[in-house]
Parts: C-alpha cells; sequence; structure tokens
C-alpha cells in the first residue's frame, strides 16, 4: 500500500533522502507541516530569533560542509527577511535551499494573511518557483538542491501554498543516492578533459615571477590536494582570499599573505583561480604591464569577462589543477622570487608585532589578536562579522586547513555571525568555534546570542568594542574632515546582555587582562561574549576602496 502523508512530509522525506539533517528557521504557522515532516523524519529544527539568522546558518552550513543548506521561512515577511542572506549566498556561491511558506492558493487574491507572491522578487537573486501540485513537491525538492550544489553553485527558492502543505496524498518519494550532486568532486581523480589546461602549463614553464592566488571555489571544488600538487610541482607562491584560506597551510613554504601587493606588481603570471577579479583583486587592474593573466573557475560563466586572459579553464577545479600539474614538463626556477617575498612577508609581520604586544590603553585593537591566536587550534574555525576589527582578524589569523574560516565575503552583509557560528558548532562538535564581532555588527543579530545559549551551542565570541562605526567613520574624516551617523554608545555592556540570556560574559578593558579572560572563555565549554573596549582613534590601514 502506497503511503499516505502531508505536503510538509513530503518535502522532509526527499531532504533525508539528499542527507539533510538539520533544518534552520523560525517558526510560522504557514510552515507547520514541515515541522511535523522534520519530526516525522528525525531532521534537527534549529530555531532562531529571526528569519535572517536561519538563511545566514543555511549557507554557513553550506560553506563549511560544502553540502545542501536548508531554511524553512513563513510567508510574507518571512521571505522578504531572507533576502540580504540569499543576496550573500548568491555572490559566495552557497548552496542553499529556502523553502517558504504561501497564502493559500484557493484564497488567492482575497487578501489572505501575508498574501504576497514572493516569486518575482526572490527570482532575482535565487531561482524561484510556487510549487501548486501536491505529486510535483519533492521532484521539485530534489531539482531545486541539485541546482543548488551544481556549478555555478547558488541559492534556490521554493513556496508552497498553505492549501498544498496542508493537503494529504501518496508520498512517493524518490530514495536512493539522492545527494549524489553533491558529492560528485569529493576524493576523485580528475578525469574530465580540460580544455586550455596545456596552454596554462606552458605559462608557468615560461614564467619567472608566477603568482596564484587561490580562492573560495578551490575548496567549493574539493581542489585542495590538487592545489597543493600543483603548488609544489611549480613552486608557485600562493595567496589565498575568502574559503580559499587553507586550502594551503598558512605554513606551508609557498603559503603567503602579507606580500600580495608585492607580488601582483612583479609578478609575470598571476594565476587566479576560484575567485572573480573583484574589488579584492583591483579589478584585475593592479598588476604591472604586460603580466600574463590567467583565470580559473568551476564553470564557464564564472571566467572573467573584463580581463585581458592570457589563457582560462571553466571547469572543475580538482580536474584543472590535475592536468596543468601534468602537463608541466620543465618547472620554472623560483627559488629567488619565492625568497624575495618571503623577506617581504617577514618584514611586515616584525612591522606588526609592537602593536600585537601593545600594552597602551585605550586597547589597541591588534593586541586582542596578538592574545587571540596563540590560543587557537590548527582546525579552529573562526568566523568574522564587522568591518575594522574583522578586517584585522583576515590579516592576522592564519588558517591551516580548509573550511577553517567565514566572513561575509564580497557582498559584505553585517548579521552573519550567529548563524554561521550556529553551523559551525552543529557541524563540528568537538573544535573551537570563535565568532569575532565588530560593536556595530553585533546590533544586526544580537539576539541570537540567545539562540546559542537556549541551544547549548558553545562558542566563544570576541567583540572588539570601539563605540563606533569604524569602517565609516575614519574616511568619512579623511573625506570630508567630519563624520555622522558613526557613532555607537562607547564601552556598551554587551557582556551583560550576554549574561541575561544565561550565557558567559566578560568586560575586558586593559590590555593585561585579555588573555586571562580568552582563557577562561574556551574553558567553560558556555556560550561566552568577551566584550573588549577598544581605541576608537585606531583605524585599519587600508588602501581598497568601494569601486
Amino acid at each position: 500500500m502506497t503511503e499516505q502523508g502531508h505536503g510538509g512530509l513530503a518535502i522532509t522525506r526527499a531532504l533525508k533522502s539528499l542527507g539533510v539533517e538539520h533544518l534552520f528557521t523560525l517558526t510560522g504557522g504557514h510552515i507547520f507541516p514541515i515541522f511535523d515532516g522534520a519530526k516525522v523524519e528525525g531532521i534537527r529544527l534549529v530555531d532562531v530569533r529571526h528569519e535572517q539568522s536561519a538563511a545566514f546558518a543555511a549557507e554557513g552550513w553550506a560553506r563549511l560542509t560544502r553540502s545542501l543548506g536548508v531554511c524553512a521561512i513563513t510567508a510574507g515577511p518571512g521571505v522578504t527577511n531572507v533576502m540580504s542572506p540569499l543576496a550573500q549566498a548568491k555572490f559566495n556561491q552557497a548552496p542553499v535551499l529556502a523553502l517558504a511558506g504561501r497564502a493559500p492558493a484557493y484564497r488567492w487574491g482575497k487578501g489572505s494573511l501575508q498574501e504576497i507572491d514572493h516569486v518575482p522578487f526572490v527570482d532575482l537573486l535565487a531561482p524561484a518557483r510556487t510549487v501548486y501540485d501536491f505529486a510535483e513537491i519533492a521532484k521539485e525538492v530534489v531539482t531545486a538542491a541539485a541546482g543548488a550544489l551544481e556549478p555555478p553553485r547558488g541559492p534556490r527558492f521554493l513556496d508552497f501554498p498553505l492549501d498544498v502543505l496542508f493537503s494529504t496524498g501518496d508520498l512517493d518519494v524518490p530514495r536512493g543516492d539522492l545527494g549524489r550532486t553533491a558529492e560528485h568532486t569529493r576524493d576523485e581523480a580528475p578525469t574530465s578533459s580540460i580544455t586550455g589546461a596545456d596552454d596554462v602549463a606552458r605559462l608557468v614553464e615560461a614564467s619567472e615571477r608566477p603568482v596564484l592566488m587561490a580562492g573560495s571555489n578551490v575548496y567549493l571544488d574539493r581542489a585542495e590536494a590538487q592545489l597543493l600538487s600543483l603548488v609544489e610541482r611549480a613552486r608557485i607562491p600562493t595567496f589565498m582570499n575568502g574559503q580559499g584560506r587553507g586550502c594551503l597551510p598558512a605554513d606551508h613554504e609557498l603559503a603567503f599573505a602579507r606580500s600580495r601587493s608585492r607580488a601582483f606588481k612583479e609578478a609575470d603570471l598571476v594565476i587566479v583561480a576560484g575567485a572573480p577579479f573583484d574589488f579584492r583583486l583591483g579589478f584585475g587592474e593592479s598588476f604591472a604591464p604586460g603580466t600574463k593573466v590567467v583565470h580559473l573557475d568551476s564553470a564557464p560563466q564564472l571566467v572573467a569577462d573584463h580581463v585581458p586572459l592570457a589563457a582560462s579553464i571553466g571547469g572543475p577545479l580538482n580536474s584543472a589543477f590535475g592536468e596543468i600539474m601534468g602537463g608541466i614538463d620543465h618547472p620554472p626556477d623560483t627559488k629567488a622570487w619565492v625568497d624575495a617575498l618571503r623577506t617581504t612577508e617577514l618584514a611586515k609581520l616584525e612591522a606588526t608585532q609592537e602593536d600585537l604586544h601593545s600594552g597602551a590603553g585605550p586597547i589597541h585593537p591588534l593586541r586582542i589578536y596578538g592574545e587571540l591566536v596563540p590560543m587557537l587550534d590548527r582546525d579552529a574555525i573562526v568566523i568574522g562579522d564587522g568591518g575594522d576589527f574583522v578586517s584585522y582578524a583576515g590579516r592576522e589569523v592564519p588558517s591551516y586547513e580548509p573550511g577553517c574560516w567565514l566572513d561575509p565575503g564580497p557582498f559584505g552583509c553585517l548579521g552573519v555571525g550567529p548563524g554561521y557560528a550556529m553551523a559551525a558548532r552543529l557541524a563540528h562538535p568537538d573544535r573551537q568555534v570563535v565568532l569575532l564581532y565588530g560593536d556595530g555588527a553585533l546590533g544586526f543579530s544580537g539576539m541570537e546570542l540567545e539562540t546559542l545559549v537556549r541551544l547549548d551551542l558553545p562558542v566563544v565570541a570576541v567583540v572588539g568594542n570601539n563605540g563606533i562605526w569604524g569602517l565609516e567613520r575614519h574616511p568619512m574624516q579623511a573625506l570630508y574632515g567630519y563624520d555622522v551617523a558613526a557613532e555607537l554608545q562607547p564601552e556598551l555592556r554587551y557582556d551583560l546582555m550576554m549574561e541575561s540570556f544565561g550565557g558567559r560574559g566578560e568586560f575586558v578593558t586593559a590590555p593585561e587582562d585579555i588573555a586571562p579572560a580568552l582563557k577562561r572563555a574556551f574553558a567553560s565549554g558556555e556560550p561566552t561574549l568577551v566584550n573588549i573596549a577598544t581605541d576608537p582613534a585606531v583605524a585599519y590601514p587600508r588602501s581598497s576602496n568601494l569601486a
């Protein structure tokens, strides 16, 4: 006999077949059947205080695990509240599936609660569909998941009218290895022929000062092993950004971080893999005249068309790296180039030592990293949610393994931190999870600290509390000689807010108290917020601009 069930159960049966174990959500009557289905199927509901955090958590899960992240949100404002996270997932190519309720189809146009057609505006960020046919629910979920996971990855959206979700019918849910799309690149030797690999190999052989930039899609393509083999074969100095961080261990002899400006200006060959030529790479305009530029990315449509390229590959990066390496018969002699960049690295590292160990008061923000970094395990997951304070983290916090760094990415949306931290703690319960908060960013999602406490998800949150919007105040003063709308309350007691939620809070105003507070936080095994008052006069030295 064919089993009968409601629409929510059809959804969760499909999710279970896809390997989904966590569903990030905020309660809403339009999606009660999905909750019931999750209970039946043993999918954990992770319930937050704001829908945007549910979607950020799904994105964090997707990026950390390289698998599907799923959130369920109610109709109307539930959907409009996840627009920023869906945009962020689009920018970060994160495989997210957002499932939403919708006003009932049989009363459409009569003014039901939260009646709005989500599809036209969501479709601008994530391919969106309304599922009207009960019999199509499971197939639509599986199809949307496959689309999210296939390069170029990104979010997908389905909504379900109330009457469809609550109706019952045959649960004809496909079984089997539905998650194969998610795993098709895992630990597999490259097999496909990559057009252009020989051209790149010849460029590498002819170079004297090659540089490689590894971005997020190196990680998402599970290409870190092939990257390591290529880099070691060709002896290419390698920089990493986004989730490319850690694809080569930070202490590898060919891993670099502080000499990027010199490297790009002096290189005769720049290979950018798995990252766009956006503002973070000077739009591809910061290289020396005559530099040969190569772009490798996960799919043809991701290859830059605004940069003159000597060669390009649009395809799985594990295959691309493997075939390029296989085509290099005579690796270039890069010893002098590597040594020169290492000299610059060491000089810049030395230049930061005074600030990393500063005894000044108010506290220099770098002193926090001088104390924090030595306490981090090699596989600690570090999450950045802020402006100036997190910019220091990007420079000072090393990544030794893939999947250990999360920040907002090129969309730059604040408020991501707690959602990402929830995902990190659930995905890796035995690892350190550190959330680095600017005090401005904390205001976007501070109530989610209660979620961490309520769900018993130990995270060490560190707030760089300078009482200003530093990323805006200092540039505004430089431009106009004054600033407006850039002030926050100085030394606000976010630690007391955390304590009111039932977590641990500490307030630090003296540099010598930073290390003891951090040690207590890590040792506690509880959700803890260490609120550190920093000097508002200190601005992160930046050369990048908005456009």
